[in-house]
């Protein structure tokens, strides 16, 4: 890692680490962060790149590596997450990948929620057993089954809270407490929360990963990803696996992830309780038979979401009754509301996770995972919230007619 200049604020509250965080101005002095689209850097002399080389001196040797515009995303979002140390990668699922990549190796084991994002589920249960990796899933609120998954000897627990597309609530400071005495690291995706709704290292959590490309970005713009961890981890297990296999962040889409933190609570209050006023309206409505929501209601997950989260967050998902073709109904019905599989937009998106986020996956895993052929997911976007309800009600009305 390059010193780039900028430093850690403790005393700054959230809000303004989004906007000044990991700040490196130029000798120009601009007001908005330069985009540096350089993939490499020339030296004075060659000794000066044969010490970059021996890492005798911090300085950007290679865009692959390290990049200016890359590190003051990196640092903004470390300063946020108060994590040790973080590092880009060009999307989500490289972000998993290499998360969990870094730190296995042939004999070694994982526990797993079993509610994941379909290529998450794919990564745990077709690639790893490629490398020789066992793995084993348990339900998200299956204290008994965290329990026994982690009474034997493991090496990383994976999970997703709330999970895609369920919304289902792990409760952290539980299965943390049992990774540590299975000798586990805990590696935490926490895409649907954020950093601004839930912070994993608090509850005792090793690492996070995020997929940026979702609320960070939040405009439908950018792909990109992150993997926050401790100094050591970053430094030791997570770089070189980076720096050799490659998914880097460009310079332009690490710019554009800099200017979406700038807004990203702002844009999380409206959209949670948009997401939270669409939960209650859509309980209310005929041929809606559950509605998921993380907080909503009183059960034991609420009461738990609650705890760990500040808000429920910007997903909602419901169940209607006449299954796939009762659901591509509403989707079609729809004139305000996107059918899109992206999530954390500024816009509203819905999609049918049965055929498209999780449609490899065997019906009968969806059936355990509680993906029915009937749940439809929503991300809920900054559009007035009158208007989403109206043209839910009338796709609602519209499919039943």
């Amino acid at each position: 890692m390059t010193d780039d200049g900028a430093h850690d604020h403790d005393d700054w509250t959230a809000q303004t680490k989004l906007i000044r965080g990991g700040l490196r101005r130029s000798q120009f002095q601009e007001t908005a962060e330069a985009i540096y689209m350089s993939s490499g850097y020339v030296y004075e002399s060659a000794e000066e790149a044969e010490a970059a080389f021996k890492g005798e001196h911090k300085r950007y040797v290679y865009s692959r590596y390290a990049n200016p515009t890359v590190s003051m995303f990196e640092e903004r979002l470390r300063q946020l997450e108060g994590a040790g140390a973080c590092m880009a990668t060009s999307s989500g699922m490289a972000a998993v990948f290499a998360a969990l990549m870094c730190q296995l190796k042939q004999g070694d084991r994982v526990v797993a929620s079993r509610v994941l994002f379909g290529s998450c589920q794919y990564i745990i249960t077709t690639i790893l057993p490629r490398f020789g990796i066992d793995y084993e899933l348990v339900d998200a609120d299956d204290r008994d089954g965290w329990e026994r998954a982690l009474s034997k000897p493991t090496n990383v627990v994976f999970l997703e809270t709330p999970g895609n597309p369920t919304l289902d609530v792990v409760d952290l400071a539980h299965v943390c407490g049992l990774a540590r005495e299975a000798g586990a690291s805990v590696v935490v995706d926490n895409v649907f929360a954020t950093p601004v709704l839930q912070r994993p290292l608090e509850w005792g959590a090793d690492v996070v990963i995020y997929s940026a490309t979702k609320h960070i970005d939040g405009q439908g713009r950018s792909l990109g990803g992150a993997v926050l961890g401790s100094e050591s981890f970053v430094a030791d297990t997570l770089q070189p696996f980076l720096r050799h296999t490659g998914p880097s962040l460009s310079p332009f889409n690490a710019w554009l992830l800099v200017k979406g933190l700038e807004t990203l609570t702002l844009r999380l209050e409206r959209m949670c309780a948009n997401a939270e006023a669409l939960a209650d309206f859509l309980a209310e409505q005929p041929g809606v038979t559950r509605v998921r929501y993380p907080t909503r209601g009183e059960s034991e997950s609420a009461q738990l979401a609650r705890r760990q989260m500040d808000r429920g967050g910007t997903l909602v998902a419901f169940e209607l009754a006449g299954g796939k073709a009762h659901a591509f109904k509403v989707l079609n019905a729809l004139d305000v509301i996107d059918i899109s599989n992206n999530l954390g937009d500024s816009k509203t998106l819905i999609t049918h996770p049965a055929t498209t986020t999780h449609q490899r996956i065997p019906a009968d895993e969806r059936a355990d995972m509680g993906i029915t052929d009937g749940l439809v997911r929503v991300s809920v976007g900054l559009e007035d919230v009158e208007d989403l309800k109206a043209d839910l009600g009338r796709a609602l009305e519209n499919a039943a007619g």
